[in-house]
């Protein structure tokens, strides 16, 4: 697949995403990708979140493919059961240990637990080794059960603006990776 035969979903996390910040960039770059716009960036409601993501997803004219970062990934994951239109695959950075009762800010565990049934469209998770959201051994084990392709990061941060990833050219390619194989 190539990226003018998708609609690609920008799903930013808590605060949203700069205009340093990765996601902004490839918004910017792709001309099939678009961002799920938020009411409330600071204070997230899980199931309006939710309901903003399933609607873009079934607002959609083509296949869709998932671009998400931290609380985006959970918001992503938990509109699935919303989606009447075709996800054709996700691309999932960094997703924040949900059920963690040390996750800071608190509210984000509204958003947990997350679903261990295997994801009905192809998924890459990218997880750092030393995320302060989520620790890599959580992120794999929530990888393994959604039956999603795991790639280590290495030591990484959150894989945000604040952790050095403003233009992320190896995230770029690796998604330019992902999508071919869709």
């Amino acid at each position: 697949m190539k990226a003018k035969d998708a609609d690609i979903l920008i799903i930013p996390g808590y605060t949203n995403s700069g205009p340093e910040h990765w996601q902004s960039r490839w918004e910017k770059r792709i001309e099939t990708a678009r961002r799920v716009e938020q009411a409330e960036w600071s204070k997230p409601v899980r199931d309006d979140w939710v309901t903003k993501v399933a609607e873009a997803v079934n607002e959609a004219e083509k296949p869709v493919v998932l671009v998400a970062h931290s609380l985006g990934v959970a918001t992503a994951v938990q509109a699935i059961p919303q989606f009447r239109k075709p996800v054709a695959g996700a691309f999932f950075v960094a997703p924040p240990d949900v059920a963690n009762p040390r996750i800071r800010p608190k509210h984000l565990m509204t958003f947990g637990p997350y679903p261990r049934e295997r994801l009905p469209f192809p998924t890459m998770v990218i997880a750092s080794r030393n995320d302060h959201f989520s620790s890599y051994e959580a992120t794999e084990d929530i990888a393994s059960a959604w039956g999603a392709l795991l790639m280590d990061a290495g030591e990484a941060g959150h894989i945000n603006t604040e952790a050095g990833f403003g233009p992320w050219p190896e995230g770029s390619m690796t998604f330019a990776k992902f999508l071919a194989h869709l």
